[in-house]
């Protein structure tokens, strides 16, 4: 197994036609970068809401995830990363787009 901690740059998209145009292209780049199943970090910046930061950890359950959170200078952001074994790209995707349609506002890195 080799390790992949690969982040990618912006996952907030404006539209579905985007959306799936950067998802065909993440994963492309993720086949191409390792193999699986690989350790994967993702990154989410969400507004200081204790319940944002729980959906976004719960979606991780039972996946044996190394889960951190760190607090912006001000308090009114967390930053959530996540590193976990994922099988291969369509998994990574479809954590991504869980953690979207589940969690209001949330952006991805």
């Amino acid at each position: 197994m080799s390790s992949c901690i690969f982040a990618p740059q912006s996952i907030k998209m404006q539209t579905q036609n985007n959306s799936e145009e950067f998802y065909t292209k993440l994963k492309a780049q993720l086949y191409e970068t390792s193999s699986w199943p690989s350790a994967y970090l993702f990154k989410f910046i969400v507004t200081s809401d204790q319940n944002k930061i729980d959906k976004i950890e719960s979606v991780f359950d039972n996946m044996g995830a190394v889960i951190n959170s760190t607090a912006s200078k001000k308090g009114t952001y967390v930053s959530v990363s996540i590193n976990v074994v994922m099988d291969n790209p369509e998994k990574v995707i479809e954590k991504y787009q869980q953690i979207s349609s589940e969690v209001e506002g949330v952006i991805s890195l």
